[in-house]
């Protein structure tokens, strides 16, 4: 029973595996042609605000699709060893109901919100 759980938390994180590939692949091959675009004589400074946008949005999904990518790996690597459920910071038991609706989560709530804080707060010197 266990292996056939184990089976389902594998297919289902392998076939996020291929959604971002598929996904940074897309934005990839919209890129490409962007930048056959880019060298038009006529563009007016609209344009360049635009497209100044849509780059950085475009940059801001992929950096999330690779950190997503490098979570989905993670849990992958995490099931190959036989530490699946347990968190990377302090090696507690993941919650299940975490581990249900994010297979891929590596942390625990308590660790995930500490790292969310760590980031949020100016740091002093």
């Amino acid at each position: 029973m266990a292996t056939t759980k184990s089976n389902q938390i594998r297919a289902r994180l392998e076939a996020e595996k291929r959604r971002i590939q598929d996904e940074l692949g897309q934005l990839a091959s919209s890129h490409s042609m962007d930048e056959r675009r880019e060298g038009s004589p006529f563009g007016k400074r609209d344009d360049e605000a635009t497209e100044s946008m849509e780059l950085e949005k475009r940059l801001a999904l992929e950096s999330r699709l690779h950190s997503l990518l490098a979570e989905v790996d993670r849990a992958l690597q995490k099931m190959e060893a036989g530490t699946y459920g347990q968190c990377d910071l302090c090696n507690a038991a993941i919650d299940p109901a975490r581990m249900e609706a994010l297979p891929q989560a590596i942390l625990c709530l308590s660790c995930r919100q500490k790292m969310k804080n760590a980031k949020t707060q100016p740091t002093t010197g």
